[in-house]
């Protein structure tokens, strides 16, 4: 007779890892219907209001990322809560510090030329499952505070560039951005970074214009506006993906206690994967790749 092994967190069963290359589900639609993205080659933008559920999709995306047997976590949360839960499944946690925030970043892409080195001499395009190099998830919980806030102007150029070249050159070597702003504006959202994203999401805005920074310009007149959302209903908004119309969604919600028991029990798979090798070092982001 099969027995069954008792999972080290209560409720977060054991079964098959997961992959970043698999669909992640992020909630339904207004039909009820499941509704999944596949972030190993695109990246995805979330905008909107505070309180309406942009961390609840950073968190969805960073559970799938946790349990993925293919994926290393790279988090950047100004306020250090917001993701803090991850940190322990993470390869490099970055909290409101710009020196650390922008060295992360340079080695990304370090990591993503040499990627790229590889797939050339191998007469390839992009990344695939069969590679076994890891999917590095790279999680911006609020662009702004690095581009506008924190650290000299600089510095915040400098993110700024360095966050545009993950966005524009990353998906295909194997490292998909997510990232999140409370001020959908042009001077933190330029339409030329904006368009990078494969995938966008636009959760409650207060004007039509907000809407239209984050989904494109126009959609909010084809009756597209995040402004219609319900300041009560956190968690809905509008999905846009590449070549696509909106639709409306609900985000899947899951509570700090649900999240802590999710990430303890990441970190306790990911446990051996790190014996013997200090997380985020180049072997473990495939720097040899």
């Amino acid at each position: 007779m099969t027995t069954a092994t008792a999972s080290p967190s209560a409720g977060v069963p054991v079964g098959p890892g997961l992959s970043m290359f698999d669909p992640i589900f992020i909630g339904i639609d207004e039909f009820g219907q499941p509704v999944y993205i596949t972030l190993a080659y695109r990246n995805l933008l979330a905008g909107g209001e505070p309180g309406g559920g942009k961390s609840g999709l950073l968190n969805a995306i960073a559970a799938h990322a946790a349990l993925s047997v293919d994926s290393r976590l790279v988090l950047l949360d100004g306020k250090l809560v917001e993701l803090g839960q991850w940190e322990d499944s993470a390869d490099a946690f970055i909290g409101p510090d710009m020196p650390a925030a922008l060295d992360v970043l340079r080695r990304l892409q370090v990591v993503m030329n040499n990627r790229y080195a590889w797939l050339r001499a191998h007469n390839r395009r992009k990344v695939t499952a069969a590679d076994r190099l890891s999917v590095i998830t790279v999680l911006v919980d609020e662009i702004a505070f690095y581009s506008a806030t924190v650290g000299a102007k600089q510095e915040q150029e400098e993110f700024v560039a360095l966050l545009r070249d993950l966005v524009a050159r990353g998906r295909a070597a194997g490292i998909p951005v997510v990232a999140a702003t409370q001020r959908p504006s042009f001077d933190i959202i330029p339409t030329s970074l904006r368009d990078l994203f494969g995938y966008r999401a636009a959760f409650r805005c207060t004007t039509p214009n907000s809407s239209n920074i984050v989904l494109g310009h126009g959609w909010a007149e084809q009756g597209y506006s995040a402004t219609d959302i319900a300041p009560t209903n956190q968690g809905a908004a509008y999905l846009i993906a590449e070549g696509g119309v909106p639709r409306r969604i609900k985000v899947a919600y899951l509570t700090d206690a649900q999240i802590a028991g999710i990430a303890d029990y990441a970190a306790w798979i990911r446990r051996p994967s790190t014996i013997g090798t200090p997380a985020g070092s180049p072997a473990d982001w495939g720097m040899a790749a």
